[in-house]
């Protein structure tokens, strides 16, 4: 039997070397949200994945809720990320830049002057958000977003979209997953609207699917994915009796947009609740494009999961982030080297760039 994770895969205008993708994972380490030459190293490093996903890019000032986040908004970011595609392509590898807005996951001391923490409705994370200088502090009460102020937010996605291209990115993904601001819409539990960005399963998928629209009218369609958690409770979602209309409702609009892929997340091997399977063949029935797999692969059941017809690629996290040369060790079967959980989120090059190649 031919090994499919191994194997070439045509994703829209790319050509993959392999079914394997760098899972997109905040690492913090964009000093004043500008990447640069460590950031560069760093997913360098990762080229001989099929595809990499980056950390989450925020697409307005409004959207940098965690510390050292990048931004995809100013010359600068546009400056600083060509490096890091710059240094990705030449080893031979396809990136692009998740764009993630973090909504109310904020917190106002990490937001440049002149920003405000918005959400769909009012609702507070009910958290703590690290802070540089002052440690952990409770989450900043979002602002309920005006319909201005969704408009604008809408045309910076599609504008961060434009960016990404002049970066050199191969496409983009939206982080509609893990309770950042599409998830909010989407979810009952930060959705309190009841005009047409809010109420039933039409108006909460609304705001996802303006989003897709306008950055697939920006840089096209064949250049958008969607990275979603239906059944996730990431910062403070919760499942509710529509989730799996709401989700199967949302999958057709994007499968109608023509969008390149929807990435499903399911954390249950980290302690999440399980995603049930029939919402997963639900949204890859009703999904047309390419359907990449998530959470706690290994090389064995990626390719059952392959061969079975689950997914088209598979996506591997904290593996990438302490083995470099991932690909090359699930093909060989080698030992994987562990990851310095003390590093996830810490500034500089320790845990970062300098795991064993």
């Amino acid at each position: 039997m031919t090994q499919m994770l191994f194997g070439p895969y045509t994703l829209g205008r790319l050509a993959l070397a392999n079914r394997t993708v760098m899972a997109p994972m905040t690492r913090n380490r964009a000093l004043g949200n500008v990447p640069g030459d460590l950031e560069a190293a760093y997913y360098a490093q990762r080229a001989t994945a099929g595809l990499i996903v980056t950390e989450g890019v925020s697409p307005s000032p409004n959207g940098l809720g965690y510390p050292r986040i990048p931004g995809l908004f100013s010359d600068a970011h546009v400056a600083g990320w060509r490096k890091v595609t710059t240094a990705v392509h030449a080893a031979g590898g396809h990136i692009v830049a998740q764009l993630m807005h973090t909504g109310r996951a904020s917190h106002q001391a990490n937001l440049p002057a002149g920003a405000t923490v918005l959400a769909p409705s009012a609702v507070a994370l009910g958290d703590t958000i690290y802070v540089d200088a002052q440690g952990p502090q409770p989450a900043t009460e979002p602002a309920a977003m005006t319909e201005a102020q969704i408009q604008a937010t809408i045309a910076e996605y599609a504008t961060a979209s434009q960016n990404a291209i002049a970066a050199g990115f191969d496409g983009v993904e939206l982080h509609g997953a893990n309770g950042y601001l599409i998830d909010q819409f989407l979810n009952t539990k930060t959705n309190l609207r009841s005009d047409a960005w809010g109420g039933d399963v039409q108006g909460r998928i609304r705001f996802a699917v303006e989003v897709a629209k306008r950055c697939a009218q920006a840089i096209g369609a064949d250049r958008v994915g969607i990275r979603l958690s239906p059944y996730g409770v990431f910062n403070g979602m919760a499942p509710d009796a529509e989730m799996d209309a709401l989700y199967l409702a949302l999958a057709a609009e994007l499968s109608k947009l023509g969008l390149l892929y929807v990435h499903i997340v399911d954390h249950s091997a980290m302690g999440a609740p399980t995603v049930p399977q029939a919402i997963k063949d639900g949204i890859r029935a009703a999904f047309k494009g390419t359907y990449i797999l998530s959470g706690g692969y290994d090389a064995a059941r990626a390719e059952a999961d392959l061969q079975a017809g689950r997914g088209d690629l598979v996506a591997f996290g904290r593996p990438f982030l302490s083995n470099p040369s991932l690909v090359a060790k699930l093909k060989a079967g080698a030992a994987l080297t562990p990851p310095d959980f003390s590093t996830f989120y810490t500034p500089g090059p320790k845990g970062y760039v300098d795991y064993p190649a």
